[in-house]
C-alpha cells in the first residue's frame, strides 16, 4: 500500500532500531511517517507539520513523551495519538489519556496493534491482547521501573519495595521473564 499524504503519522521513540522498524511497518500500511528521536525533535516536528496520527514513547532520553502528546494536540486537536511504553502503570496511563492520547500500549507492541488502536472508533472497546504479559513479567517491569525512578540506586529501590537488597540484586541480574 502506498503512503497517503493525508495520513501523516509522527513516530517519536528514542530507540533507533524500534523507531525505524515501526516506521517501515507503518509506511507499508499506508501512513506517511515522520520520525523523531527526542521530545524536542517530536515537538518541533508536530509544530512544523501537524500530523493526523501520532505514536509516542512515554520515556525519552530528554524528557517525557507527554510533552509531545500535548504539542501534537495543540497543533492538531483532532489528531489520534497512541502512547507506547515499557514502563506501564495505571498512573501514567491516566496521565497519557488526560494529555490527549487515545490508547496506551505496552512495549513491545507490533504495528498491527498500533494501527488497530489508531483506527478504532470512539465507541469501540479494544480487543484483549493476544499475548498479555505474564505475572512474572509484570513484576519484573514494576521492579525495573522503580529501580530507574530511584536513579539505579539498589539500596533505595530495595527500601521502597520493602525487599532485601541482595534479593533485589539477584532479580536485576536475571534476564526479563517472557
Amino acid at each position: 500500500m502506498a503512503p497517503d499524504p493525508t495520513r501523516t503519522l509522527l513516530l517519536v521513540d528514542d530507540d533507533d532500531t524500534l523507531r525505524e522498524r515501526l516506521a517501515r511497518a507503518l509506511t507499508k500500511r499506508g501512513y506517511t511517517v515522520i520520525t523523531a528521536g527526542s521530545v524536542a525533535a517530536g515537538i518541533s516536528a508536530a509544530r512544523a507539520n501537524p500530523p493526523r496520527f501520532a505514536v509516542c514513547d512515554l520515556r525519552l532520553g530528554d524528557g517525557n513523551g507527554l510533552d509531545v502528546v500535548e504539542a501534537v494536540r495543540e497543533a492538531n486537536p483532532d489528531a489520534r495519538i497512541v502512547m507506547l511504553t515499557g514502563y506501564g502503570n495505571i498512573a501514567t496511563a491516566v496521565a497519557a489519556v488526560k494529555a490527549g492520547a487515545l490508547d496506551y500500549l505496552a512495549k513491545p507492541a507490533d504495528a498491527d496493534d498500533i494501527v488497530a488502536a489508531l483506527e478504532a472508533s470512539g465507541g469501540e472497546r479494544p480487543e484483549p491482547p493476544e499475548r498479555p504479559m505474564s505475572a512474572d513479567r509484570v513484576r519484573w517491569e514494576h521492579i525495573n521501573r522503580i529501580y530507574e525512578l530511584c536513579d539505579r540506586n539498589v539500596s533505595e529501590t530495595a527500601r521502597r519495595l520493602n525487599m532485601h537488597r541482595r534479593t533485589l540484586q539477584r532479580i536485576l541480574a536475571k534476564h526479563s521473564p517472557r
